[in-house]
């Protein structure tokens, strides 16, 4: 058994955490239904809740869904006592100042958040009146994406309790014929099968979800607090003409267009794979496994190049050369060797895979690169604005680039502008158990393009959404929308033009009528036409700069506010009666929380040898004890960041009875008896022991035999904190997260990566990554994961303060 000695750190992480569950007997949830329409594509579901108080006293009642992120909400509604409560969409800078003022009373605001991978949370509440009712009624919109030949409804069920009348009731209309349909999701399986209907009929079909009360709490996913899972709709369309489907309706149209019976293109592929060291771990183990997968599937008519990055370029061949038998084997034991080191020099690894391409021109072919990192670029050019502009010039629009982002740390705002600038898409790849699963189902959906150079055009048509797209894949669709002109159908004249393996194709069928419906909603297709746009336009201004972003965003949000669509540009303003403050609601960035969360931060700690050092979580602390030296009176507090990833947004250091310094991210107070300054440059000040120098991106603190620096890093463009200890006192009566002594831990035998021992204790940890923020520029590595308790051989709660 090997003994180690380690030595205290700081690590931090947030992620979300669970809501807390209503206790039923305050309000009960009497009735929760989910009604979607899905007509040409384009859903509508609306979620209705209805809660009796049955309590003597008033109490807060609360909404709590879950809603797919590529939808927008359009609608909420409160009804209470015959009144009817609506939110309203509005400017976002006009909403905030509702939501600073909310904040400011300590009230709840920003009530929208990323939760997963395909989900956003909506939360709100409103007092009731004892033995009163109210209903909540959330509308959302989106537009079905055809993916791998077949488009996916998915509807999460979370009434947080179980309920007497529970329903989902789903209609499907499609003019084109519905070509299959199928149900799956947790929410489909075992217990819970007998309560789906679905029923069939040509152009129609519709499911319906009934389980009753026994049945809400005896599912895979389900317990007393009822149902919590996904009811996932799959289904086609027929593709009897190769123009596609075109809707119209009160002058506008929308045009799916997914040829079918196409030879496929032989493709040409590169592959870009980050090594980097923060690749450690399960994520380089799953990009081995899923790119052996994927090098599987490539057909012996395809051609491929293999490059690996850290802060170099790692060729398997230099050229591209044809999938045989042979070239895949050894392509294959390469990949096996992949191993994580060094830095990342994205704009190399990039520019290598684009030569590549670029010196394998072939007849009949597609070109795709395929970029594949978790971080920022920390070598070679690591100007973020720079590399867009190296690779846009490179690749020149001859083939698409798609960025897959590997977990949370990544920059992913800078690898979606870089994919969109280039005619590709940026995916996140989640760090869990399936992530190789993940990176095979991407690569999955551009196996097969079908063809290339795609061009949309309608005569007779105008404010037309994207019209040219560089590849077309087996089992995608291409949709646009628009306006046709004086609504005159006789003038309006579609047609696609591509390249296939063989030739050079129109799409017209100029004699086939274009569909004309009236069992559409009323203006739904101009709906679909605002939805298209609006996130059409939402990809452009990620591309733009200057006066042309602010021309793209202006004319977002004209279209998000005439629409209803709450969007990055606008919130929701949602009413409640008198005597209550409105709250609200902000759509997030991908990945990013727009509410506050309750924050999990991670703490490592290092090893004074090569074993791997342990670290643990901490959640609902907001201050922590760094340091306390009681007969020296010194006391160092922090505030753990409460909404980014980062750790330490502030830290106080109170010496004697009138010395105070504040540590923030936009520089150093210093308080002296009645005087107080404010560092933000470079400087030095001294009083009596107290000495504090502000250098650029640290502060450095001394005061008798203890020195602390406290390091500001910066990522994404946001500013944290990191302490730490230089020189630690000398006395016995110090305490707090920098005061611990080095702890030692032994492997188990027959457990070594289950189970450690610390002080004769088993204790069962797990293998994770973490940051380590107290050197610079920080390093992910290796750690045991264990429970905090466990870790400081000491209650989390002595860790804590009440205040700075």
């Amino acid at each position: 058994m090997g003994r180690t000695a380690v030595q205290i750190a700081l690590i931090g992480l947030m992620v979300a955490s669970a809501a807390t569950l209503p206790n039923k007997d305050d309000w009960d949830i009497y009735s929760f239904h989910i009604n979607s329409t899905v007509t040409s594509r384009y859903a509508t579901t609306v979620i209705t809740s209805r809660v009796a108080n049955r309590m003597d006293e008033s109490k807060e009642i609360e909404f709590h869904v879950r809603i797919p992120k590529n939808a927008f909400i359009s609608k909420f509604r409160m009804f209470i006592d015959g009144q009817v409560y609506d939110g309203n969409v509005k400017e976002k800078e006009q909403a905030k100042r509702q939501y600073t003022t909310a904040v400011s009373r300590g009230e709840s605001a920003g009530l929208v958040s990323s939760v997963g991978r395909t989900l956003e949370e909506f939360k709100t509440s409103v007092t009731i009146s004892a033995h009163k009712k109210v209903t909540f009624e959330l509308t959302y919109e989106e537009l079905m994406k055809r993916t791998l030949g077949k488009y996916e409804l998915q509807i999460h069920a979370r009434p947080m309790q179980p309920v007497k009348d529970f329903k989902v009731d789903v209609h499907i209309q499609e003019n084109a014929g519905i070509s299959f349909l199928d149900v799956k999701g947790g929410l489909s399986t075992n217990a819970l099968a007998n309560a789906i209907t679905q029923n069939l009929a040509d152009k129609q079909a519709w499911v319906h979800f009934y389980p009753t009360e026994d049945q809400q709490k005896s599912c895979d996913s389900c317990s007393e607090q009822g149902l919590n899972g996904d009811l996932v709709i799959v289904y086609d369309v027929n593709r009897n003409s190769t123009l596609g489907d075109i809707m119209v309706s009160k002058g506008y149209f929308v045009h799916h267009f997914a040829p079918s019976n196409l030879i496929r293109i032989p493709k040409n592929v590169v592959f870009v794979i980050d090594r980097s060291g923060s690749m450690h771990g399960r994520k380089i183990e799953q990009t081995r496994a899923a790119l052996i997968r994927i090098l599987g599937d490539l057909a012996e008519d395809d051609h491929f190049g293999l490059i690996t990055f850290d802060d170099g370029i790692y060729h398997w061949k230099r050229e591209l050369v044809q999938a045989t038998s042979a070239n895949l084997q050894s392509a294959k034991n390469f990949a096996r060797e992949i191993t994580d080191r060094g830095g990342t020099d994205i704009n190399r690894a990039v520019l290598e895979g684009t030569r590549m391409l670029n010196a394998h021109p072939r007849d009949g072919s597609a070109s795709i690169l395929i970029l594949l990192t978790d971080g920022d670029p920390t070598s070679g050019v690591t100007n973020i604005e720079k590399i867009h502009s190296n690779i846009r010039q490179a690749i020149a629009g001859k083939f698409p680039l798609y960025c897959l982002g590997f977990g949370f740390d990544v920059n992913f705002e800078f690898l979606e502008k870089m994919a969109l600038q280039n005619n590709g898409v940026a995916r996140r790849i989640y760090e869990e158990s399936d992530a190789d699963i993940q990176l095979k189902g991407f690569y999955e959906e551009v196996a097969t393009p079908l063809l290339t150079d795609v061009t949309m055009s309608y005569k007779g048509g105008s404010n037309l959404t994207e019209t040219i797209f560089s590849q077309y894949y087996n089992g995608s669709e291409i949709v646009v929308a628009g306006k046709i002109d004086d609504n005159n159908l006789d003038a309006f004249i579609p047609e696609a033009v591509a390249i296939s393996a063989t030739e050079r194709m129109t799409f017209s069928e100029t004699s086939s009528p274009v569909e004309t419906t009236d069992t559409v909603s009323e203006n739904q297709i101009q709906r679909v036409w605002a939805y298209l746009t609006v996130k059409q336009l939402l990809q452009k201004e990620l591309q733009m700069s200057g006066p042309e972003k602010e021309e793209v965003k202006k004319r977002t949000l004209e279209l998000s506010l005439k629409y209803s669509f709450v969007t990055p540009h606008t919130s929701m303003v949602v009413t409640k009666p008198p005597g209550e403050t409105a709250t609200v609601l902000h759509k997030p960035k991908e990945g990013v929380s727009a509410r506050p969360a309750s924050p999990l931060h991670r703490f490592l700690i290092k090893t004074n040898n090569l074993a791997l050092p342990l670290c643990f979580d901490i959640s609902g602390y907001p201050f922590i004890k760094l340091l306390h030296h009681p007969s020296r009176e010194l006391f160092v507090n922090g505030e753990l960041h409460s909404v980014t990833t980062a750790v330490f947004k502030k830290i106080v250091i109170h010496f004697e009875a009138d010395k105070h310094v504040e540590v923030d991210t936009k520089g150093v107070t210093v308080r002296v008896g009645e005087n107080t300054t404010r560092i933000t440059g470079e400087d030095m000040i001294t009083a009596d022991s107290l000495t504090v120098i502000t250098r650029s991106k640290e502060i450095d603190i001394a005061t008798g035999d203890t020195r602390m620096v406290i390091i500001v890093h910066q990522k994404f463009g946001d500013e944290f904190l990191w302490p730490v200890m230089r020189q630690k006192p000398s006395a016995t009566d110090i305490e707090g997260i920098l005061a611990l002594k080095p702890a030692s831990y032994e492997d188990v035998d027959g457990f070594p990566s289950t189970k450690k021992k610390i002080k004769d204790q088993e204790i069962t940890v797990m293998s994770t990554s973490a940051v380590d923020y107290s050197i610079s520029p920080p390093e992910m590595i290796t750690c045991w994961l264990m429970a905090a308790d466990s870790a400081l051989q000491s209650p989390l709660n002595d860790f804590s303060v009440a205040q700075l």
